[in-house]
């Protein structure tokens, strides 16, 4: 029977909970506002690791591109340091090299759920128009 859970992801979880702390505690950067680390996709090797983050910004400000790719770019500076870091904390032969991406997820997710409302509210219109007929 094949392992259904291999040895990168559980990797990929730990690696995730690391970078999580180490953006919440050590990256002081004023630029960067809150950073939520929602995936890590790990090679096989062990080798390379992409980090899917998601920013969480201050004065409500709406997530645009330039902003995004600002706090990518500052991160990816960043990823150096941040794996300095994980390699102090976790036991591995090799650190992987890093790479941010930004997760849509989110902003996919709340998107999709706010056009079902829309379509839900539109029926419950025309039901209530075809029930004053």
């Amino acid at each position: 029977m094949p392992k259904t859970f291999g040895r990168h992801e559980r990797v990929g979880q730990e690696i995730q909970k690391e970078i999580a702390f180490i953006l919440q505690r050590e990256i002081k950067d004023p630029r960067l506002g809150m950073v939520t680390v929602s995936a890590v996709d790990v090679s096989r090797d062990l080798a390379y690791a992409k980090v899917f983050v998601s920013f969480l910004l201050l004065n409500d400000e709406e997530e645009n591109p330039e902003t995004i790719k600002l706090n990518l770019a500052i991160l990816n500076e960043a990823s150096g340091f941040i794996r300095t870091l994980l390699g102090k904390q976790m036991r591995l032969r090799i650190v992987p090299h890093l790479t941010f991406e930004y997760d849509k997820s989110l902003t996919e997710g709340m998107r999709m759920s706010n056009l079902v409302s829309d379509v839900i509210r539109k029926d419950k219109l025309k039901q209530e128009d075809n029930s004053d007929d």
